[in-house]
C-alpha cells in the first residue's frame, strides 16, 4: 500500500537549498576549505605572499634574447668585437711589460751609480714589446733626485736618453744599454743648499740670472754674526760649476763690520752709526784718544787732543764733526788690537773674536760658502755640462752626454 510523502509544511518545491548535493561540490569543499578555518592558515598566506614580493625576478627571456640578439650580428661585426677585447689584452701585457723593465732599469742604475735610492725610470714609445723584439728604445728618461757631487748633493738630475739599444735576449734577461745620446737638466736647489750648509745657518736665494745671495748668521768665537756675501755661478771645464765669491761682509752687531781681503776698505771696521756715536759715548772716545797711535791716525792735532780730553764739550765738538766720524772709521780695528788690546774692550769688542777673525780670510770665508760642484765621471761615454742660468728655485745646468753605456753593452 503506497504510503503518501509527508510534506514539511516549510518546504517549498523550488528551494534549491534543500536540493541533494553534487558529489563534485563535495569533493572540492574537502580540497579547498574556507578561510580561516585552520589556525595560522592566513599568517602562512600573508608571509609567503611577502617571500614572492621580495624574491628577485630573473629575466631569463632577456637573456636568452640577448644571446639570440649576438648570434644574430653579421660575422663582420663579431669579428670587430673580438679584435677590439684582444687588442686590451695586448696592451694591457704590453704596459706590464714596460712596468717591468723600468722596474729592472732602476735598480741596475741604483747598483752603477751607487745610489741611496733607486731612480724613476720611463720607457717611451708604444708598444714595447715590438721595440724589446728589435732591441731599441725609441727613449727613456731618467730622474736621479740626489747624485753625491763634492760638498753638495746635486737635488734633481733628469735627463731623457735617444735610440738606446739593448743587449738582451728577452724582458727578464736585459744585460746592459748603449746610449748613443742623452740631454737633460741639473737643479742645485737653494732648499738642498740651505739644508745641507745648515751648519753656518746661511739661506741662500738668486740675484739675477748668475749671481746667488747669501744671507743669514756664520758663528764665530761664539759669536753669532750676520753674514752678508754674493756669489757668481760659471761653468767650470766640462763636468763642474764654480762660484766667485764677492761682497762678503760680516757684521758684529751695530757695533762693527769685517770684510776679509787685501784691500784698504777690508778689515775690521767701526759702522757709521758706531762712529756716529762716539759724540755721545764720552768713554769710548777718550779710550781712542788716549792712545798715541790712533791719534795720529786720526790726524787730530795733539793741542786739539788734550783739550777734548779735559773739556767734555771739545770733546763732544771734535767727535760730533763728519771728519772724525770718517777718520774713525777708517781705522782697523784688527790692526789697533795687536798692540791696544784693552782700548777695543772699551769699546766692547771681545778680544778672542778679534783673534778668530784675523784667521778668517777671505779664502776660508769664500769656501765655507762655495757652491762649486762637479758631476762624477762616467766609466763609459761623455757627460757635459752647459749653460748655467740662476732661478727661484736653484741654480740649473743643462746636461748632454754621448755614447754611454749601462750594464754589460
Amino acid at each position: 500500500m503506497h504510503t503518501p510523502h509527508r510534506m514539511d509544511p516549510h518546504h517549498h518545491p523550488h528551494d534549491r537549498s534543500a536540493a541533494p548535493r553534487s558529489p563534485y561540490e563535495e569533493l572540492g569543499a574537502l580540497a579547498d576549505p574556507p578561510p580561516g578555518e585552520f589556525p595560522g592558515e592566513d599568517t602562512a598566506r600573508r608571509r609567503a605572499g611577502r617571500e614572492r614580493e621580495q624574491t628577485p625576478h630573473v629575466d631569463h627571456r632577456g637573456a636568452r634574447r640577448r644571446r639570440r640578439r649576438f648570434a644574430a650580428l653579421p660575422l663582420a661585426a663579431k669579428a670587430v668585437v673580438g679584435l677590439v677585447v684582444l687588442t686590451a689584452f695586448l696592451a694591457l701585457a704590453d704596459r706590464w711589460a714596460v712596468l717591468f723593465a723600468e722596474r729592472k732599469a732602476a735598480d741596475t742604475l741604483k747598483s752603477q751609480l751607487d745610489l741611496t735610492a733607486a731612480p724613476e725610470v720611463e720607457i717611451g714609445g708604444f708598444p714595447f714589446l715590438t721595440q724589446l723584439a728589435d732591441k731599441k728604445l725609441d727613449s727613456v728618461q731618467v730622474t736621479v733626485p740626489d747624485v753625491a757631487a763634492d760638498r753638495v748633493s746635486l737635488a734633481k738630475v733628469s735627463a731623457t736618453a735617444h735610440d738606446i739599444r739593448l743587449n738582451a735576449d728577452g724582458l727578464t734577461s736585459i744585460r746592459g744599454a748603449d746610449i748613443p745620446r742623452l740631454d737633460g737638466d741639473v737643479l742645485l736647489s737653494f732648499a738642498d743648499l740651505n739644508r745641507e750648509l745648515g751648519a753656518s745657518q746661511v739661506s741662500f736665494s738668486g740675484d739675477g740670472s748668475d749671481r746667488v745671495k747669501a744671507r743669514g748668521t756664520l758663528p764665530v768665537a761664539g759669536h753669532d754674526l750676520r753674514v752678508h756675501a754674493e756669489a757668481t755661478i760659471r761653468r767650470q771645464a766640462e763636468r763642474g760649476i764654480a762660484t766667485e765669491i764677492g761682497g762678503m761682509r760680516l757684521d758684529i752687531g751695530d757695533l762693527a763690520t769685517y770684510r776679509p781681503g787685501p784691500r784698504a776698505s777690508d778689515g775690521l771696521h767701526l759702522t757709521r752709526k758706531a762712529s756716529a756715536d762716539l759724540a755721545r759715548e764720552t768713554r769710548k772716545a777718550k779710550a781712542l784718544l788716549s792712545v798715541p797711535a790712533i791719534v795720529q791716525r786720526l790726524g787730530v792735532p795733539e793741542t786739539t787732543v788734550r783739550e777734548s780730553l779735559s773739556d767734555d764739550g771739545k770733546l763732544a765738538e771734535l767727535t760730533g764733526s763728519p771728519h772724525f766720524a770718517r777718520q774713525a772709521r777708517s781705522l782697523d780695528l784688527i790692526d789697533l788690537a795687536k798692540d791696544n788690546p784693552e782700548v777695543l774692550s772699551d769699546l766692547g769688542l771681545d778680544p778672542d773674536l778679534l783673534d778668530s777673525l784675523s784667521r778668517l780670510t777671505r779664502p776660508v770665508l769664500a769656501d765655507r760658502l762655495s757652491l762649486a760642484f762637479e758631476l762624477p765621471e762616467p766609466e763609459r761615454g761623455d757627460v757635459r755640462l752647459r749653460d748655467v742660468r740662476v732661478g727661484e728655485d736653484g741654480i740649473r745646468v743643462r746636461l748632454t752626454g754621448s755614447e754611454l753605456s749601462v750594464g754589460s753593452s
